[in-house]
């Protein structure tokens, strides 16, 4: 049974699905055969794209996780012991069905008292930073993966899990082609990486004016898009600070405690929406519904400053006042261990989605206590926030 009963549906915003070992490659065009391999180091299983071995996950097979919820006492009061990661995760446990297929994952939702989740990939996030560099490819493992999601999972299972299908945007056209094929398949929600977008002639910001086709056709669908955290590559910003030549992101690896200061101030997603409302796409296309998911709220109220401040200084380089199309445009999930009340009083409850990021160990083992966050808030605004603002979003 759930851990309460709460007297609205509940939509959880950040859900999870741990991808089969086959998700990447199951349809990807024999040219492509060897982009993507498993491969054993001294007697684990790692992934290896192009050759080159990633420890971005330390397990990409998920056979054995961190037990839901495993840091989440850490994230809310900090590491006061002084204890390693190693026992701050405690002992992994063997993944379940549910983590991995949508029926066995509706039963755990009922048990969970979840109505309806969004379900994102988990190791999906390392592809498109690792092949930067190969547009083409980017696009065709991109589109495997769909393929694979699709099969395995559905775009709406069941009108209660919302799986989202990737879209890469380094070619225009090739992204308006996957576009499509996902809505015709039933997709409500789109995954759009938080970051330059990569290209031929070198990256660029996706609110420029070449991305026009590609947001229209978003904009005339009316689906949501969704920036989750992802390997942005900021590693390679900060590595070029710490004297480091190459790296990956390695979310699962204590960094230095430069990188730590840095990593707070959440820049990939800050400059994302910066990028959307200061290169005039949001004002270009003012009906687009973007929401940032577990990119936290650390960086809103910092950015609203400086949109305001740039705005009262130069207001003849906005179309709008950038904070109104914030407003407008922007719907933002809090981590449970920030303040999602001050967010709300920030933003107004209508702006602000619940997510539990169930199954990670950085979320909730029960996805229901983030309600305790929102204590003090009227009823109505409570059952917003943690279901009506997102089934509004994606229309049920």
């Amino acid at each position: 049974m759930p851990s309460r009963s709460l007297d609205y549906p509940v939509f959880d915003a950040d859900n999870h699905m741990y991808e089969t070992t086959d998700a990447f490659t199951r349809y990807l065009p024999p040219r492509y055969s060897r982009l993507i391999d498993y491969v054993q180091v001294h007697g684990r299983t790692k992934i290896a794209v192009r050759g080159h071995i990633s420890e971005y996950i330390p397990n990409p097979t998920f056979e054995v996780v961190a037990a839901p919820g495993a840091q989440a006492d850490y994230f809310k009061v900090g590491n006061p012991d002084g204890k390693s990661r190693r026992e701050i995760m405690g002992k992994p446990i063997k993944s379940p069905p549910a983590f991995q297929e949508p029926g066995a994952r509706l039963q755990l939702m009922d048990e969970l008292g979840l109505d309806r989740a969004i379900m994102w990939p988990t190791l999906a996030s390392l592809l498109e930073e690792r092949l930067r560099d190969d547009p083409e490819a980017t696009h065709a493992v991109i589109h495997s993966l769909n393929q694979w999601m699709h099969e395995h999972w559905t775009f709406n299972f069941e009108n209660r899990i919302f799986p989202t299908p990737v879209i890469t945007l380094p070619i225009v056209e090739e992204a308006i082609k996957e576009l499509e094929w996902v809505l015709e398949r039933g997709a409500r929600i789109i995954l759009i990486r938080p970051a330059p977008v990569p290209g031929f002639k070198g990256p660029r910001s996706m609110a420029l004016p070449e991305f026009d086709p590609f947001w229209e056709r978003v904009v005339e669908a009316g689906v949501l898009v969704g920036m989750h955290a992802s390997d942005n590559g900021y590693t390679r910003y900060s590595n070029e600070w710490e004297g480091v030549r190459e790296g990956e992101m390695l979310p699962f690896v204590s960094g230095s405690a430069f990188s730590t200061i840095i990593g707070g101030q959440h820049r990939g997603i800050f400059d994302t929406v910066a990028s959307l409302i200061g290169h005039g796409l949001c004002s270009r296309f003012p009906a687009l519904k973007v929401a940032p998911v577990e990119n936290g709220s650390a960086w809103v109220r910092p950015l609203l400053e400086h949109m305001a401040d740039a705005y009262s200084h130069h207001p003849h380089l906005f179309d709008e006042d950038p904070v109104a199309v914030f407003n407008r445009n922007i719907y933002v999930h809090p981590f449970h261990e920030e303040n999602p009340v001050g967010l709300v009083e920030l933003l107004g409850a209508d702006r602000v989605l619940f997510g539990s990021d169930f199954p990670h160990p950085e979320g909730l083992a029960d996805p229901l206590e983030f309600v305790d966050e929102l204590e003090g808030l009227p009823s109505e605004d409570v059952a917003k926030v943690m279901g009506g603002n997102l089934g509004r979003l994606v229309g049920v």
